[in-house]
């Protein structure tokens, strides 16, 4: 993929001053994702990433892992697999917590969800301190999935994320 496609989803990706709170910019990529041609381009490129890769599922990281995840596992001919908040599953689950900036979260996978030795492709939208893609990690491990690598659209290279994450293989698309 070319560094013009590359910049043309970066332009399209809306910066918000202090939002949620005061001194984040956060990266508004709804206004990517409305565009046609914008979306094309993200999953095409993630895709590209790990084509000749065999992945047995995508696992998507509740929510916006969702919105790449699906397309993805659909183009790659591999399964989708949910992460998801606490209580949002309805069959026994696997929990891991980790660390907010002020206190802890969870996430849930069925514990059935993966069999064991199955190749798994983690997506999220988002990568800043690396917490979430960390227990995302941890619970495929749980189930005894093979963790192939992680997709990225956007990855904030400031906060170090990619420093807790349990494989090289991460793709992200647009650093900032």
């Amino acid at each position: 993929m070319t560094e013009t496609l590359i910049a043309s989803v970066k332009d399209k990706i809306r910066a918000v001053e202090n939002f949620p709170k005061e001194g984040i910019v956060f990266r508004d990529i709804t206004t990517a994702l409305k565009d046609a041609e914008t979306l094309k381009i993200m999953i095409d490129y993630m895709c590209e990433k790990f084509e000749g890769q065999k992945i047995d599922y995508v696992a998507g990281i509740e929510s916006r892992g969702f919105i790449f995840g699906m397309p993805i596992a659909y183009k790659l001919n591999a399964g989708f697999v949910p992460i998801r908040k606490p209580k949002k599953l309805p069959a026994e689950t696997l929990s891991q917590s980790y660390d907010l900036e002020y206190g802890t979260d969870t996430i849930e996978i069925h514990k059935d969800a993966i069999p064991a030795g199955a190749n798994v492709l983690i997506v999220d939208d988002l990568l800043a301190t690396g917490g979430t893609a960390e227990a995302a990690c941890k619970l495929i491990k749980q189930t005894g999935g093979n963790l192939v690598g992680i997709a990225f659209l956007i990855e904030l290279e400031a906060l170090k994320g990619r420093e807790k994450l349990a494989t090289d293989n991460i793709v992200s698309m647009l650093k900032y």
